[in-house]
């Protein structure tokens, strides 16, 4: 190999380590917080910066030494992290590919209904469990809680481009407040 391209794989995989520490020290910061929000991620968190460090560790060591199996294995978990990557955000595209929101007349955000994603997440909603605990955390952000503050009026609030969490988790469907007049809603 190379000495420019044995320095340039050297300095990078020197970085992402670094990186990779300032993770796994983020992760364990979140498990010390009371918040389960934070605690449910920690793992996974953790487990993302030990990942990239072994990488990079593997692809270092492979480079400084110039030792050729070191930097095939390094090839091949760059390749299986590509693929798991490339995996995931198929899987993600699959599982909301039809939950892409429905017009509200008069308004300009989209409206999100469960119903419309695939089955397997309805299904994982459903379990008590675990929407309990998603919506202990969807409450404890600001995004529902700022809406108020934002939108003072019915017209004003029909007028924004809410985001999908804004629109599918803060608000009644639209059906449910049809027969109500625009002057009954207080936003205060």
């Amino acid at each position: 190999m190379g000495s420019t391209s044995a320095f340039v794989i050297r300095w990078i995989n020197f970085f992402t380590m670094i990186l990779a520490l300032l993770v796994v020290g983020f992760g364990f910061w979140m498990s010390t917080h009371d918040d389960e929000c934070r605690r449910t991620l920690t793992v996974p968190v953790i487990a993302l910066g030990g990942v990239i460090f072994l990488i990079s560790l593997v692809g270092f060591l492979g480079a400084w030494k110039n030792i050729s199996c070191l930097l095939w294995t390094y090839l091949i978990m760059l390749f299986v992290v590509l693929v798991a990557i490339m995996v995931f955000t198929v899987l993600a595209f699959i599982i909301t590919n039809s939950g892409s929101g429905h017009t509200v007349p008069g308004a300009r955000y989209k409206e999100y209904r469960l119903q419309d994603y695939s089955s397997w997440f309805v299904k994982q909603l459903d379990d008590t469990e675990k929407w309990a605990r998603l919506k202990s955390c969807l409450v404890k952000t600001d995004d529902c809680n700022s809406l108020s503050r934002r939108y003072k009026t019915a017209r004003e609030y029909k007028l924004a481009d809410l985001t999908p969490m804004e629109s599918g988790c803060c608000r009644p469907p639209a059906e449910y407040c049809a027969w109500m007049p625009i002057s009954t809603f207080s936003f205060h």
